[in-house]
């Protein structure tokens, strides 16, 4: 029920304050505010976004847990779609979500309303072993190249793999 007053309440209100702002500062500079915001918002994300993965880089390489930077990645992206839809609205809450402080607050609430059950990271390091080291590895496998050069595909395109 809240989705569904949220996808017919969002439109309502920002008709709404279209209608009062375009009423107050006329049509012409409206319009130009929403586009303003959409580029301001774009250029925002961008740049924040490119920060926001170098931390979300810097905690993989750290072995740190990565949900803080994830989230913050997150909003921004949110962030970026809310600017870009026009609204008054819709910028508004776009742009409080590109204050870390805000974005912050979100994740700490968020956090306090969420249970992780277990979190691990660690480096592995992968070796080869051969014959030598007293290791043999068994594979079975079938030789599909034997098949292929028996039935060529068709002289008219096909693969061999569809019906006739």
């Amino acid at each position: 029920m809240w989705l569904f007053l949220v996808f017919v309440g969002i439109p309502l209100l920002e008709i709404g304050l279209f209608i009062q702002v375009g009423g107050v500062i006329g049509l012409w500079p409206t319009l130009l505010i929403v586009l303003a915001t959409a580029f301001l918002g774009a250029w925002l994300v961008r740049e924040q976004g490119t920060r926001e993965m170098a931390n979300i880089k810097r905690s993989f390489n750290e072995l740190r847990n990565p949900a803080e930077p994830l989230a913050h990645g997150a909003m921004i992206l949110v962030a970026g779609t809310l600017l870009v839809t026009p609204g008054f609205f819709t910028d508004f809450v776009g742009f409080s979500l590109l204050v870390p402080p805000v974005r912050r607050a979100a994740f700490n609430w968020i956090k306090s309303r969420t249970t992780v059950a277990e979190f691990e990271a660690s480096r592995r390091e992968y070796h080869y072993h051969s014959e030598r080291d007293g290791v043999v590895t068994d594979i079975d496998y079938e030789d599909v190249t034997a098949d292929n050069d028996r039935n060529p595909p068709n002289s008219n395109g096909n693969s061999g793999w569809t019906k006739h």
